[in-house]
């Protein structure tokens, strides 16, 4: 009997994980899954229904489902210089978000909390929106403040050549534009706990999702004012705050000692990664760390002197820093060889 109980709980729940995704065939593939048939799953979605974890709209034969929202809100408050993220936090989102896992809980506590306090130390806005919606499934927060955007502010302050690269620097991690105050981690590590973590805002567009070690970015066609930041976690999430920072930091001092550099953040548009001045772009602020790991997916090909500078001229300037390169293309990995084998010759 507990058999058939267990199974019926994992049956519903991999509904309400897959519901979002697959609104019109999440019965197919509950029935493909667990093999089962639609009668049996149809029984499980009824009672998902009744219990108010599922939403059903249209017929019969346009019928699809979607998570009912067990929490929506959303409050406007001012940065007026006397917001304080930890009492928000307490007061506000640790409530509505409700009984979660304590992993879970911490993970929010940690991303909501560096997110608003960006927005409070950084934005140069006048108000902060936050949005909570949570599901059976999952929860999202919304914190979007009103000020110069992101991109921008960091292009501006560090002189880059435009916002992109400012998502090229802030994926590495260890970037602030106030050094005194900030490490610059807080991001970073956001970015790793979270199923889905987004960032909006000019006409960028940066994404990180879990258990993928790239980023990514993509012009955003309609200009977004100030900076809106999106984080998705489900509630049954299994790892931990501690697990996220052990897989950046030493065990010797636990410092932020290694990042995954997505190299196609590199790229503009269809140009290739052919010359030093873009390997010296990539490079910049990697030697703050002791492990690099230049992630090449979705680059094709680079050419010899974007390899030589990173992988011979870098490495020979820095030996005590390791780097690693992952998902290279056979004519990228050929190159990259060709650099190292000058170094050993």
């Amino acid at each position: 009997m507990v058999g058939i109980r267990k199974r019926g709980e994992e049956i519903r729940q991999f509904i309400l994980d897959n519901a979002s995704h697959h609104p019109k065939d999440v019965v197919k593939l509950t029935a493909s899954n667990f093999g089962i048939s639609r009668q049996a799953v149809n029984k499980h979605i009824k009672r998902l229904l009744e219990q108010k974890a599922l939403l059903a709209r249209g017929t019969t034969r346009n019928r699809h489902y979607l998570l009912h929202p067990l929490v929506q809100w959303e409050q406007i408050y001012p940065l007026d210089g006397n917001l304080e993220e930890d009492r928000i936090w307490h007061n506000d989102i640790a409530p509505l978000l409700g009984e979660l896992p304590g992993n879970v809980k911490d993970i929010w506590h940690y991303g909501f909390t560096e997110i608003l306090n960006n927005a409070i130390d950084h934005s140069l806005g006048q108000h902060v929106l936050v949005q909570v919606k949570k599901t059976a499934s999952n929860a999202e927060v919304v914190v979007y403040d009103n000020g110069e955007g992101i991109f921008r502010k960091i292009q501006r302050e560090l002189n880059l050549y435009d916002e992109r690269h400012s998502v090229l620097e802030l994926a590495k991690g260890k970037l602030t534009t106030d050094p005194d105050n900030h490490t610059g981690e807080g991001i970073f590590f956001s970015s790793r706990m979270f199923d889905d973590f987004r960032i909006l805002s000019g006409n960028v567009y940066f994404s990180h999702t879990h258990d993928k070690v790239e980023d990514w970015i993509v012009e955003n066609q309609r200009y977004q004012s100030g900076t809106g930041v999106f984080m998705t976690l489900n509630n049954n999430a299994d790892r931990t705050p501690k697990q996220i920072f052990d897989s950046f930091t030493s065990g010797e001092d636990y410092g932020f000692t290694k990042t995954v550099v997505p190299v196609r953040l590199a790229q503009y548009g269809d140009e290739k990664l052919v010359s030093r001045s873009q390997a010296k772009r990539l490079l910049d602020r990697v030697d703050k760390f002791r492990t690099v790991i230049f992630d090449f997916d979705e680059v094709d090909s680079i050419g010899q002197a974007f390899a030589d500078e990173v992988f011979r001229v870098f490495q020979r300037r820095h030996p005590d820093i390791e780097l690693i390169y992952i998902n290279t293309s056979k004519p990228v990995k050929e190159m990259i060889s060709r650099a190292v084998n000058r170094i050993e010759s």
